[in-house]
C-alpha cells in the first residue's frame, strides 16, 4: 500500500477473533494495527463481551457484526448487518457470505448501494472484485488460521472520492505483507 493520500482514512478489518479460546490477546502486530486506525471493522465470531470491550478500548471506533458462535450478550449487543459511509464509500459488514459460488453477486443483492461488502465466517482471506469496482473482502482472522499457513488481516485505504486499497497482512510472526498467493479471488 501506497503512502495515504491527504482526507484519506486508513480501516482496519478483522474477523473470526473466537477469544477467549484461540487466546487472550490478539497478536502484536494486529494490535498495532488496529492502534494506527481510524476506524475498526470486526466481521463476527468476536465469541464474548470482554472481546467486544477490548476491541472497542483500542480507541478507534469499532463496527462489528455478530457470528455464529457469540454468546448470547454479543448477539444482542451488536446486530447481524451494518452498513457505514468512510469518504463517499458505502461499506457493508456481514459474518457469513455463504458458498463461494454465486458469492459476489449475492453479497451485492443482499447489501445494495456498497462498494464493498466484508465478511469472515470462512478464516480464509479474500479480494474478489467485479469489474464496476464493487468488491467483497474477507480479511482470515488474527488468532484462528485453521488450515491456512499464516493468521492475517486487512487494511483498507479509503481516499477522498470513495476509492479504496486493500492490502492483507500477516500477522504473526514474522509479520508483514500477506504473500497474495495466499489470498482467494
Amino acid at each position: 500500500m501506497n503512502t495515504p493520500e491527504p482526507g484519506s482514512r486508513r480501516i482496519a478489518v478483522i474477523s473470526d477473533t473466537h477469544m477467549p479460546k484461540k487466546g487472550t490477546a490478539l497478536p502484536r502486530a494486529c494490535t498495532a494495527e488496529l492502534h494506527r486506525a481510524d476506524l475498526i471493522i470486526h466481521a463476527g465470531d468476536l465469541s464474548d463481551m470482554g472481546t467486544l470491550e477490548m476491541m472497542r478500548s483500542i480507541g478507534p471506533p469499532v463496527v462489528a457484526v455478530h457470528g455464529n458462535i457469540e454468546e448470547p450478550a454479543v448477539r444482542e449487543a451488536l446486530p447481524g448487518t451494518a452498513v457505514i459511509e468512510v469518504n463517499g464509500l458505502r461499506i457493508g459488514v456481514v459474518h457469513n457470505g455463504g458458498p463461494a459460488a454465486g458469492r459476489l453477486d449475492r453479497l451485492r443483492r443482499r447489501i445494495p448501494g456498497t462498494g464493498l461488502v466484508v465478511f469472515g465466517h470462512s478464516h480464509v482471506p479474500l479480494l474478489h472484485r467485479a469489474d464496476d469496482g464493487f468488491a467483497i473482502l474477507n480479511p482470515g482472522s488474527p488468532t484462528d488460521r485453521r488450515r491456512r499457513p499464516r493468521h492475517s488481516m486487512a487494511v483498507v485505504e479509503v481516499t477522498g472520492d470513495g476509492r479504496f486499497e486493500i492490502a492483507f497482512l500477516a500477522v504473526d510472526e514474522p509479520a508483514g505483507p500477506l504473500d497474495p498467493a495466499l489470498v482467494s479471488s
